[in-house]
Parts: C-alpha cells; sequence; structure tokens
C-alpha cells in the first residue's frame, strides 16, 4: 500500500458531502470559496458515493505527483463514459509510459527544449490579434469581454498555431462555441439539442482535423500540423489519430482555460483599480499578475476525477483501488498553510507556486503560450479601453463549477 506523509494527525475519514454539494450548486458559482474553506476542514473527505475530495495544498501536490494515480478512465472501478464516441483520447486521459510517449512527441514541437522560440515567435500575431479585436470595439460605449474579445481570440491563435486555413477559422469558431455549450448540458433544464450540437460538432472537428493532417503528409511546414506529421524523431511518428486527439486538445481545452483566465482577470483587475492602474503604468507587473491570476481565481478550479491503480493513504485516509478522487485545485491555491493571506490578491506575491495548470506529469503543456496570451491581452485591454467600469457584479456565470468563468463579462466605458 502507497502512503503519503500525515497532515499532522488532523485529517480525518468522515465526509463533507453538504459542502461538495453546495459547490456544485450554481448558487456557488459566483464566490466558492468560503465553501473551499469548508471543504479543507476535512482535507481528504469520503463522500457518499464512495469517492473521494482532496483539498488541502501538501495533499492534492502529492497526489498529482503520485505515480500510483491514474487518469486512464478505465481504472475507474465504475468507468464513465467517453464523450469521444470512441475516437482517439488524447495524452491527458492516459498513463505511462504512453502518455509520456505522446506527450514527448506533442513537446517537441510546442515549446522548450526542442522549438524555444515558439512562444516569443508567435508574439507579433498575438499582439495584433489583441489589437484588431480592441480596434472593432471602439466607440462602443458597452462591450462583453467574453463574446468581443475573450472568445474569439484563443480559437483564432490555435487555428493559427495548427495551420488551419483562414477560410475554416469561422466554422472552427462555431464548432468550439457548441462544444462549450454542451459541456454545461444540464438534462433537467436544457434541451437535448444542446448536447447533440456538441456531439456532432466535436464529430465534425475529428474529420476536418483528420483531413488537414492527412493533406500535410510529405508537405512540411512551419504549423504544428504539418510539423507532427512529418516528425519521425526518437519515439517515431505519431499516429494521424493521435494527431488529431493532440489538436483538439489544444484546442478546446487551450481555448477554455484562455476564456477564463482573461474574463476572470478582467474581473479582478475591475474590482483592483488600484491594480488596474498599476498595470497602466507598469506594464512589465503582468508577468506576476497573471501568475497570482493563476493562484487567486483558476481557470480550471476542479479536476473532476483520477483513479488509483492500488489502495492508497493519503494523510491517515486509505482510498481504496479504484475510487474516484477529485481534487480541487482552487481550494489548494487558497490553503493558508501554503499561502500567506490566501484570500487576498496580490501581484507582488512571492513564492506563488499555485495550482493553476496542475502538477506532475500532467501539468499542462500549453501553460507558456496560455501566460502570453494573458498578458498580452490585459495589458492591452487595461491600456485601450477607456474608464472600464462593471455593468453588474457579480457578473452571471457558466453552468460549471469545474471550468469556472462568467458566462458573460458585461462593461461600459467613457462617459456611459
Amino acid at each position: 500500500m502507497h502512503r503519503h506523509r500525515q497532515e499532522e494527525g488532523r485529517t480525518t475519514t468522515t465526509g463533507t458531502p453538504g459542502t461538495l454539494q453546495r459547490i456544485f450548486d450554481y448558487s456557488a458559482r459566483a464566490d466558492p470559496y468560503p465553501l473551499y474553506a469548508e471543504l479543507r476542514r476535512t482535507p481528504v473527505a469520503r463522500q457518499e458515493d464512495g469517492s473521494y475530495v482532496i483539498s488541502t495544498y501538501r495533499e492534492i501536490t502529492d497526489i498529482l505527483n503520485d505515480p500510483h494515480l491514474s487518469s486512464d478512465v478505465r481504472n475507474l472501478s465504475r468507468p464513465m463514459p467517453s464523450v469521444e464516441g470512441g475516437a482517439a483520447s488524447s495524452f491527458i486521459h492516459m498513463d505511462s509510459p504512453e502518455h509520456d510517449r505522446l506527450r514527448r512527441m506533442a513537446t517537441r514541437h510546442f515549446g522548450p527544449p526542442h522549438t524555444p522560440g515558439l512562444v516569443t515567435g508567435l508574439e507579433g500575431f498575438l499582439t495584433a490579434t489583441v489589437r484588431s479585436l480592441i480596434d472593432d470595439l471602439a466607440g462602443k460605449e458597452q462591450i462583453d469581454v467574453v463574446d468581443d474579445f475573450a472568445f474569439p481570440f484563443p480559437v483564432t491563435v490555435i487555428c493559427h498555431l495548427l495551420g488551419v486555413p483562414r477560410e475554416n477559422e469561422p466554422r472552427f469558431h462555431l464548432w468550439v462555441n457548441d462544444i462549450m455549450n454542451s459541456i454545461d448540458y444540464d438534462p433537467k433544464t436544457d434541451p437535448k439539442e444542446k448536447l447533440d450540437k456538441g456531439v456532432q460538432a466535436r464529430k465534425d472537428l475529428r474529420q476536418c482535423l483528420g483531413e488537414l493532417v492527412e493533406q500535410r503528409h510529405g508537405q512540411p511546414g512551419d504549423d504544428l500540423l504539418s510539423r507532427l506529421a512529418n516528425d519521425d524523431g526518437p519515439d517515431g511518428r505519431m499516429a494521424d489519430a493521435d494527431i488529431v486527439a493532440t489538436a483538439k486538445l489544444l484546442l478546446i481545452a487551450g481555448h477554455e482555460t484562455i476564456v477564463n483566465l482573461i474574463t476572470n482577470g478582467m474581473l479582478t483587475l475591475l474590482r483592483h483599480p488600484q491594480v488596474l492602474q498599476r498595470l497602466r503604468d507598469e506594464p512589465d507587473l503582468v508577468v506576476p499578475l497573471v501568475e497570482e491570476l493563476l493562484r487567486y481565481e483558476p481557470p480550471v478550479q476542479i479536476i473532476p476525477w483520477r483513479a488509483a491503480y492500488s489502495d492508497i493513504t493519503v494523510a491517515d485516509t486509505v482510498i481504496p483501488k479504484g475510487s474516484q478522487i477529485m481534487l480541487m485545485l482552487a481550494s489548494g491555491s487558497r490553503d493558508p498553510k501554503r499561502f500567506h493571506d490566501p484570500d487576498r490578491f496580490d501581484p507582488d506575491r512571492r513564492d506563488n507556486q499555485h495550482l493553476g495548470f496542475g502538477s506532475g506529469i500532467h501539468l499542462c503543456f500549453g501553460g507558456p503560450l496560455a501566460r502570453r496570451e494573458t498578458q498580452i491581452a490585459l495589458t492591452e485591454l487595461v491600456r485601450r479601453l477607456d474608464r472600464p467600469r462593471l455593468v453588474a457584479d457579480p457578473p452571471p456565470y457558466r453552468a460549471s463549477p469545474v471550468l469556472r468563468g462568467p458566462i458573460h463579462l458585461d462593461i461600459e466605458q467613457g462617459d456611459g
């Protein structure tokens, strides 16, 4: 049996299902943080359905770096249905050694050490795209940061990175929109059409990406699809199905992360006008500021499941083999045992080892690009918008407690 270090004898095996249910209830979406604090009283909490919730920084970090934990849904004692309809899964849903092999093949073309200039090489494109979107907002007294800016920006960037022809981009925007809407599907309140459109969008996206990959064979280029389709590296050539799954991961996971990070960031700055003014005056502040946003208002709040390969003990709690383990990343990043005054937004914070991009072998491999996109976006928004003010606080949020962010962020600018 694998054992993690104890939490000073404080951890118990009693669960707090009421707290978790309240976190998942939509009424908590605008401010789940007091409930996370309540959850941390029992760092490892067994739920009524037999799953386990882990909410404290040290335990989350330990378990994210534990080789006895699985990201493969088949290792759950009660496997979940796949939304991919039999298509290849991306490597984030795999374990070593297959995960490691595919991730190495992808990262050879996505950043250091093999392509160290990828993100810096995109600087001009990122800045031009951001400025073009902001140009379209000129003269508008009221704008929606989500619809008018944060949503279209990352789709455009990922399409450019992958090498999607410009004439295909509008279709990609529609597919991403339908997929994102379907993630929030609630059978109790939503029409089934919402789910069906998401399923169809996934199929259409896979088919289009597959055709693009097929066209790239024997046609080396600078785009990511071309590089993956023609690379015979140390691990061999990536199969077309895996290239499609990797591209889809970049498009969907990367998109949702950036939308929430930019929108949560703008909301936080409007709530902290002194910091907003500092960013105007000190553009270099944006680097630590985005790190603090990843801790304070992370775009991914929860990892809904991991599976235990074998019985493990986490801080005195035995978690049986096959159990579903839910990791509350946002709670860990506000753990007062790890961060001083964790509920304060402080861009000058030092030693900010947050969980905003996870940890361990599944640390977000698109993190460097996500950071730079957000840094450029917030710097330009703050510089160019004219006396922006929130229309509603809190704004309306998306239904998902996992990928948490406003569904709209209406702001006024100018004289109003």
